[in-house]
């Protein structure tokens, strides 16, 4: 019996200690901060749906960036809570990564409010605050304690000396004051990792993430130097980067690159990149009288209970060019020294890394250069098409104005031989006067080696009749007669493509001149003197069947 009484006084001893553990409270984790960062760099995917004619949309980019941060933090010996205050307001949080933690990540979070006035008033329910209000016996301000006894969400009660009262419902200016931020409110979005170490310390840890609300694309400004070599010129080529950041967060001194060509995406990021909130303070209170004792008396809203800070002194005349940043210590283009980006392979798209260090600020759009070639080759080719089912009547019909193309090939020959982002460039031209802007166009990706072939516009010298004449063949397989009449009204001679057939379709005839495949059409090219025009005749019939 008495070794049953000891057992059950031990047993009753051991489920006593345990219960006391259970019951007693988890020790909380200590909430570390993170320094700011001490290393920034930034990748910039363009938005994957807008195509080479679109152009960038600075009030709503659709792009992604993917944001590495270096930062410095202390951690303590155990369980602790590291927040990363400043990130993305666009941070895709299920895409967050942390390296250099000695004992890795066991929950990561994002804060889901800022510091705002909606969130002060929640985070110091049944705390105090102080309210100043006019007394209107004497119009000074006076100023008391007060305990808040309701959230935010259409109406604050306080309880003061006097009792319970509602805010802002006497129609005085009333203002409440916060002898703190309430814990978890930040006025930047924070990012939060619970881990642990053994023995604490200092660490270098790196923070990446995939942000929403970025955008990039290439702008290119061509212009013809005057040297000339056959049926070739010579072209500076000076192309510029457009970002543009719609976050609230500057990423200042980044190291930049940007990501050329489709990426595929699946996933939803901008859902997932949901920013937090910072709620304003509305507060709403019943009008005075009722329907029984004559019209409502008219409710004139109050002063605000936030006083707005004072307007900002108005910028430096020079202050408005910040709105875009211009690399270079010159904006000329010929004069300032550019640095080629360096192109790396990525899968099957292109990584630029722009040299330097680069501020990619909040809520603005800027402009990098990154490309200067001096000695670009091309030349311009004339393209007009026939269509052998209509015939024409040369001394009726009107002749419709050729296309002008601007032709070179993405090869170092030619002076370029850098993968090309899709983007828009301006022509230039000299004249007596100084250089005009000739034709602007799209331009879609080329890789290196690609022909480059941009459509800049029709013709106003340049003018072709194409079609059938005569009378059609008596059988399927007979051949059709076609003429071209082309007219060049330059003091110069000029090239121009035919474009007589989609590829296979059919058997041509042209004689003296080869027959080639292009895009898709078979072509000649010809040559039509200055100021003449040339008759050309080929004939063609439908291919034969397999």
């Amino acid at each position: 019996m008495k070794g049953a009484g000891a057992m059950r006084s031990v047993w009753l001893c051991g489920a006593a200690g345990l219960a006391g553990v259970l019951a007693a409270p988890l020790l909380a984790r200590e909430v570390v901060d993170a320094a700011a960062p001490s290393d920034l760099a930034v990748t910039i995917y363009r938005d994957a749906d807008r195509g080479p004619d679109e152009k960038l949309d600075r009030d709503d980019p659709r792009g992604l960036a993917m944001i590495s941060e270096t930062r410095r933090v202390t951690l303590p010996a155990g369980e602790s809570t590291i927040r990363f205050e400043g990130v993305a307001e666009g941070m895709i949080g299920v895409s967050a990564i942390v390296t250099g933690l000695p004992g890795g990540t066991i929950e990561k979070n994002r804060n889901a409010a800022l510091l705002s006035p909606a969130a002060l008033v929640d985070g110091t329910l049944g705390n105090r605050v102080t309210i100043t209000r006019m007394n209107p016996a004497t119009g000074k301000q006076v100023s008391e304690d007060a305990v808040v006894r309701t959230r935010a969400d259409g109406g604050v009660v306080l309880q003061t000396g006097q009792g319970f009262e509602a805010v802002r419902c006497s129609g005085l200016p009333e203002t409440l004051g916060f002898d703190r931020v309430p814990a978890g409110l930040s006025a930047q979005p924070v990012f939060s990792v619970d881990t642990r170490s053994d023995t604490g310390g200092t660490y270098d840890v790196t923070l990446t993430y995939l942000a929403w609300g970025f955008d990039w694309e290439a702008n290119y400004v061509g212009t013809m130097t005057g040297r000339q070599s056959g049926d070739e010129f010579e072209m500076g080529l000076l192309s510029w980067l457009t970002l543009v950041n719609d976050n609230g967060q500057s990423f200042d001194d980044a190291r930049l690159q940007i990501v050329a060509g489709r990426l595929n995406v699946d996933s939803d990021y901008e859902d997932l990149a949901d920013p937090p909130a910072a709620e304003g303070l509305y507060l709403t209170c019943y009008p005075l009288g009722s329907t029984s004792s004559g019209p409502l008396p008219e409710i004139v809203p109050p002063p605000p209970m936030f006083a707005p800070p004072p307007p900002p002194p108005p910028p430096p005349p020079m202050a408005m060019a910040e709105m875009i940043v211009v690399t270079g210590s010159r904006l000329s283009a010929r004069d300032s020294a550019v640095v080629t980006a360096s192109e790396e392979d990525l899968g099957d798209l292109k990584l630029f890394r722009v040299p330097g260090r680069i501020d990619v600020s909040a809520k603005a759009m800027k402009q990098v250069a990154f490309l200067d070639k001096d000695a670009v080759k091309a030349r311009l080719l004339y393209r007009a098409g026939c269509d052998s089912s209509n015939r024409i009547y040369p001394d009726s019909d009107t002749p419709d104005a050729a296309d002008v193309l601007l032709l070179t090939k993405n090869e170092d020959k030619k002076g370029l031989g850098i993968a090309l982002p899709q983007g828009r460039l301006a022509l230039f031209e000299p004249g007596p006067r100084g250089d005009l802007l000739a034709a602007e166009t799209d331009l879609r990706d080329y890789a290196r080696g690609q022909d480059v072939e941009l459509a800049l516009g029709q013709s106003n010298q340049v003018f072709a009749l194409c079609g059938a004449i005569g009378d059609p063949p008596d059988d399927a397989r007979g051949w059709t007669k076609m003429q071209a009449h082309l007219t060049n009204a330059n003091p110069h001679p000029v090239k121009l493509r035919l474009n007589l057939a989609y590829g296979g379709d059919q058997d041509i005839r042209f004689p003296r001149h080869a027959v080639a495949l292009k895009n898709g059409y078979q072509t000649v090219e010809v040559t039509v003197p200055a100021n003449a025009t040339r008759v050309y005749d080929w004939k063609l019939r439908d291919a034969a069947g397999d």
